[in-house]
């Protein structure tokens, strides 16, 4: 091993497999569909803050109930 700073050693990284590869393409897909996806409407008269729903249940005042 050299005392330069500047030379580090990277490990080499093992070949991804096709699984590996078809996800990442996926997952800049969506990256790329959100980026580019209109941003959704305003809602009138609904609740503020996170979408009550977004758990499948329901929560409100930070009690949350099953339907």
């Amino acid at each position: 091993m050299s005392d330069d700073p500047s030379v580090t050693s990277i490990p080499e990284r093992k070949p991804l497999t096709p699984a590996a590869q078809r996800a990442l393409a996926e997952a800049e897909a969506r990256r790329k569909a959100a980026a580019e996806a209109k941003p959704m409407p305003k809602e009138f008269q609904g609740p503020k803050g996170p979408e009550p729903t977004r758990y499948g249940d329901w929560e409100s005042k930070g009690i949350a109930s099953d339907f």
